[in-house]
């Protein structure tokens, strides 16, 4: 928030010296004492000095102010402002502060202000403008522009408290609401981390700023969004980041959106929406392409996340490690597409060399009926060690030993995995001695049918 603190600075300043300029000019205009000595003039009568007024600039004043506003914005735009000079003539005109009266304290005041402005002296900014609402009779637009413009300062200066509290002034004073004074509010109140203070002022804001027919820019959406999250009021968060993706189409909000129905325990919703996020291009990381294969995968549809997964991998966002052909391969085989899951085994045993990669190839294999490549892949597995299943392996590289006939490595495959206390392996021992017997006397009626008919 420090940016955008410093971003709001330069638009406060900006404004605050653009209204300054305006105030000043009218300040400087023919006061109501010299209108009336020059009315006095014309008609040819000499009247005595009009009565002192809170709300009137005295001959003196009025000159010292002009010759000031002179110094401080030359009506010659190719003259440079001479502060210097403008600070001496305020100093000057200073010394007698206790003689003017409170109009011509405020003016003076109001100079000072521009000036450190001008200066980018913050302090003495806001030390002018505390001095200028102590002056008892100070005139109410005068008082207003003060809190208004001191409030902003507080907050440029990240002094929250008072900024809460002079614009509050403000406020109570005022006649109408400001836009500007209610995003002040809620960027105090964000920063205090008060919340729910500050969600209204954010929207008073934000629905003044429609009534004036401007547009809402997105940072104005993120900082409710944000408050709403951290509030962990959802559904409110949901709404606002749904009117974000309309209105902005931006990848950010599409992250938010599919993350917020995370929160809210909507999977179903959170693919979807990641999901189209994915068509839409918006996807930029590992992540966001693992994170939605794995879901689809889990959501019973592995061949769509299979085709994400590739994409990312295809793309170079997807790294081609063996963690995530790993991944691929799980998903082949929980798709069922065996034969498409040959290339990714392969490559995973080629990077991994592990015994769980040779023990996904071994069963990849066992599915395509390629029992040869099976047996050597499964006894590779079992060779690398470290399984967490090594029961079911051996239990596998029976099945396919039996089908190559090899009866006697299977059976002690299946003794093994009886042994480890692998779920039918008992019942499996049983069919490799059943079926070594069969075999057995298939092939001696095989012998005997050759002997038999054997030419004598």
């Amino acid at each position: 928030m420090a940016t955008s603190y410093m971003k709001l600075k330069n638009v406060l300043m900006a404004g605050m010296l653009a209204a300054s300029a305006v105030v000043l000019q009218a300040t400087v205009s023919e006061p109501v004492y010299a209108q009336q000595s020059g009315q006095s003039e014309q008609s040819g009568q000499r009247q005595p000095p009009p009565t002192r007024s809170s709300d009137t600039l005295s001959d003196r004043v009025y000159r010292a102010i002009s010759e000031i506003q002179g110094l401080m914005t030359p009506e010659d735009t190719s003259k440079e402002p001479d502060l210097v000079a403008a600070k001496r003539a305020l100093d000057s005109l200073n010394e007698r502060y206790d003689s003017l009266n409170d109009f011509e304290k405020s003016t003076l005041l109001n100079f000072y202000t521009n000036y450190y402005l001008a200066t980018d002296d913050i302090p003495n900014a806001m030390a002018t403008l505390e001095r200028t609402l102590e002056i008892v009779n100070l005139r109410e637009d005068a008082r207003l522009r003060a809190l208004l413009n001191l409030g902003q300062l507080y907050a440029s200066e990240e002094r929250f408290d008072d900024a809460i509290r002079t614009l509050g002034q403000w406020r109570d004073l005022s006649v109408d609401e400001n836009a500007t004074v209610f995003q002040i509010l809620a960027l105090a109140y964000y920063n205090k981390q008060d919340y729910p203070s500050a969600i209204p002022h954010l929207i008073s804001h934000m629905d003044m700023l429609r009534a004036e027919g401007r547009e809402l820019n997105r940072n104005l959406y993120s900082l409710l969004n944000l408050m709403y999250i951290e509030m962990e009021d959802y559904n409110s968060a949901h709404n606002v980041t749904k009117t974000m993706v309309g209105l902005f189409d931006d990848p950010a909000d599409w992250r938010n959106l599919y993350s917020i129905y995370g929160f809210l325990d909507d999977d179903g919703k959170r693919v979807q929406t990641m999901e189209l996020a994915y068509r839409k291009g918006f996807f930029a990381s590992e992540a966001e392409y693992l994170n939605l294969a794995q879901s689809l995968a889990g959501m019973d549809a592995p061949a769509r996340g299979i085709k994400i997964l590739e994409d990312g991998i295809e793309k170079g966002v997807v790294e081609q490690n063996d963690t995530n052909l790993r991944r691929l391969t799980q998903m082949y085989i929980m798709a069922s597409e065996f034969e498409q899951a040959l290339e990714p085994a392969k490559r995973l045993t080629e990077l991994a060399n592990d015994g769980e990669s040779w023990d996904y190839l071994g069963y990849v294999y066992l599915m395509n009926r390629d029992y040869a490549n099976a047996a050597t892949a499964m006894q590779t597995a079992l060779e690398r060690g470290g399984l967490e299943n090594r029961g079911e392996v051996q239990l596998s590289l029976a099945r396919a030993l039996v089908e190559l006939d090899r009866f006697d490595e299977a059976l002690a495959a299946a003794e093994s995995a009886q042994t480890a206390g692998q779920n039918n392996a008992a019942q499996f021992v049983t069919f490799v001695r059943s079926s070594r017997d069969r075999h057995a006397a298939l092939q001696a009626r095989k012998q005997e049918s050759i002997a038999y008919y054997r030419p004598r």
